[in-house]
């Protein structure tokens, strides 16, 4: 029950407010000037708890109780059985006798005042590629720099870092062994992300890891002549996802989620600079370290069964 932030009494103080009156003997009046509410109010409380008891101290809802015009029942139904059969509201309201108004009322309590509602939802289509370096997912989140902690961390608005910029913070992840690599750039050109490509199968690389393939979205970056030749001269196939679809890139997109709740956005950072030195000892931790529930609770490296010798060697 949501009560409003002003409202003078809630029903733990409606039965404080009773209990004045019917177990300390106060007026109706006293017990109003020490509540600060109407001696009708009191009145009307102690009534419903005479009559109810402290069930009748609970917020009702204010519908009334007799509604000779509500829309018939059968009505509701010969609304929703239409437009089950695709019918627009104008016709659905020209058949049934009712408003158009009244049509999408109803359907909007059903939940089908949109006809995408009528689709049938495309159930989750998982997928885990045998060996690491099958397919790369790649995506680009664009984060605000700031000079100073702003309002997120100090509650103050009058402190921001306007004109500060943005950067760019572009993903790699492995699709079978979730193994990540970021890195941040001053944009989300083509340039950037051909850089980032070449850098994360270089990063692969020294794990053992060959890139045969990669996911992108639409962007313009992945988009260009310029990415499909950095992809043919590494060897490397070039997918795309669905337009407009981003679950079809999901891997790369929740750990993005991951990288905002517990790096970006984890800590009061003083500035960008130092959000962005923090960013590779975050990695370090994801990738070598931290629990994964999708890989029976182990971290991304014990996936590549390295042995115990070359992990020593590579865990810096």
């Amino acid at each position: 029950m949501d009560i409003h932030q002003n409202a003078a009494l809630t029903p733990r103080g409606r039965a404080r407010l009773v209990n004045r009156v019917l177990a300390s003997g106060w007026s109706f009046r006293a017990t109003a000037r020490a509540f600060e509410v109407d001696p009708k109010t009191v009145r009307r409380w102690v009534a419903r708890y005479r009559h109810e008891g402290l069930p009748g101290l609970r917020d009702r809802r204010s519908r009334p109780k007799r509604q000779p015009r509500r829309t018939p029942d059968r009505l509701n139904r010969q609304v929703v059985a239409l437009r089950h059969r695709r019918w627009t509201l104008s016709r659905i309201g020209a058949f049934t006798g009712l408003s158009r108004a009244t049509v999408g009322r109803i359907l909007q309590r059903n939940g089908l005042n949109c006809l995408a509602s009528l689709e049938p939802k495309e159930p989750p289509r998982r997928y885990e590629h045998e060996s690491p370096g099958d397919l790369l997912h790649l995506d680009i989140k664009k984060l605000a720099r700031f000079r100073q902690p702003g309002h997120r961390v100090t509650g103050i608005r009058t402190k921001d870092s306007m004109g500060a910029g943005w950067e760019f913070v572009h993903v790699a992840i492995d699709d079978r062994s979730q193994l990540a690599f970021t890195q941040i750039h001053s944009d989300e050109g083509k340039r950037s992300a051909i850089a980032h490509l070449k850098a994360a199968v270089d990063y692969y690389a020294s794990l053992g890891i060959t890139i045969r393939r990669v996911l992108t979205d639409n962007g313009p970056c992945y988009r260009s002549k310029s990415f499909a030749n950095a992809c043919q001269e590494l060897g490397i196939r070039h997918r795309f996802t669905r337009p407009y679809t981003p679950r079809t890139n999901g891997k790369a997109e929740r750990f993005i989620q991951t990288a905002m709740r517990e790096w970006a956005y984890a800590f009061s950072y003083r500035n960008a600079e130092e959000r962005a030195q923090h960013l590779p000892r975050w990695l370090h931790d994801y990738n070598w370290h931290r629990q994964h529930g999708s890989l029976d609770h182990k971290p991304p490296i014990s996936v590549l069964g390295l042995t115990e010798d070359k992990l020593m060697r590579l865990h810096i």
